[in-house]
C-alpha cells in the first residue's frame, strides 16, 4: 500500500502525518459504524438514555 503524500516534502510543514497503512481508517470506520447505528435507532424510533 502506498500513500498519498510526499512525505520527505510534507514532513518538512505538516505539523502531523498518519502513516499507511493504519492511518485514520480505524476512526473513519468507527465514527461509520456509530452513525449508522445511531441511523437504524432512529428509523425503528428506539429512545436511548
Amino acid at each position: 500500500i502506498v500513500g498519498d503524500v510526499a512525505f520527505d516534502e510534507v514532513s518538512k510543514v505538516a505539523k502531523a502525518l498518519t502513516p499507511v497503512p493504519g492511518g485514520v481508517g480505524p476512526m473513519t470506520i468507527a465514527c461509520l459504524l456509530k452513525n449508522t447505528i445511531e441511523c437504524f435507532k432512529k428509523a425503528q424510533q428506539i429512545k436511548t438514555t
